[in-house]
């Protein structure tokens, strides 16, 4: 079930697909809104919901947990050292930030349970975290394929196995996996990456199918060239041959792909499990 409430848009200047919500109320009858405000009454998508959002200290999973929280979610963000507490502390008072190696299974099992009896549920998983480590296949080491196999699959893997316990107890909840346009059509120089988030798709689907009887959805999102720190290393060259494979002529932004997890994460997707969605501006149709 969705809710209404009054939302104030605080930015009309921003790109339109960032405009800067803060929670509050009408304006009083007779007062007029400055030129740099208005107000709106939009849908409040994830009220009392809790999500756990992996990997979310800065680009598509900073704009996911921003995205969660500006529709009433609760968000604990999880990484790998101490910045995710400080990101978090920028992000809210609804949010807290957890380090956690995501390899580590005990670890992970621990965030899961500490959230649980601090806030009641896990409604929401999102398993963002990931790496690469490019290399063309004849120069790639064993440890650089290794190592993006076992954090972007083996992480998922973790983090999906012990919320789906929890999941089924309480009777259901969402999964929202990232992988990558790659997974698809594979890239240059990412057999590790490509093959691990392919290994992402499909281990969606199969938490989709074993989910199902227990109100568990679970969908992945296939990112496109999106402009984060990840693609920012790519060189202009080849940043200029990505653009041309796309039709849409540009990169996606961080929100681009969290608009489309928060829809997979609302009721308004419930009927949709087991399901890939591209954010890619039409490459690779």
């Amino acid at each position: 079930m969705t809710h209404l409430s009054t939302w104030k848009v605080v930015t009309l200047d921003s790109p339109p697909w960032r405009p800067m919500l803060t929670l509050g109320h009408p304006p009083p009858r007779g007062r007029h809104s400055s030129s740099s405000t208005r107000y709106v009454e939009v849908q409040v998508l994830l009220r009392d919901k809790v999500a756990l959002v992996t990997g979310a200290t800065r680009g598509i999973g900073r704009a996911i947990a921003e995205l969660y929280l500006d529709h009433g979610a609760t968000v604990i963000i999880t990484g790998r050292d101490a910045r995710v507490e400080a990101v978090a502390v920028e992000l809210g008072e609804r949010a807290h930030g957890r380090v956690c190696n995501g390899l580590d299974e005990e670890g992970v099992d621990a965030v899961v349970t500490e959230t649980v009896a601090n806030h009641g549920s896990v409604d929401i998983l999102v398993n963002n975290a990931g790496i690469a480590r490019d290399a063309m296949l004849h120069r790639m080491t064993l440890e650089d394929f290794r190592e993006v196999i076992d954090i972007n699959l083996q992480g998922t893997w973790l983090w999906t196995r012990s919320v789906v316990r929890h999941m089924r107890e309480r009777g259901g909840g969402n999964i929202v996996n990232i992988s990558s346009i790659s997974a698809k059509a594979g890239n240059l120089g990412q057999s590790n990456y490509a093959a691990s988030k392919a290994g992402v798709i499909a281990l969606t689907q199969t938490t989709a199918r074993e989910g199902a009887r227990h109100h568990i959805r679970a969908n992945a999102i296939c990112p496109g060239l999106i402009r984060t720190s990840m693609s920012s290393v790519i060189p202009p060259p080849a940043w200029q041959r990505l653009l041309g494979d796309i039709p849409m002529g540009r990169p996606g932004e961080p929100n681009e792909v969290a608009q489309v997890a928060l829809f997979l994460a609302s009721d308004m997707s419930s009927y949709l499990t087991g399901t890939v969605i591209d954010v890619s501006g039409g490459r690779h149709m």
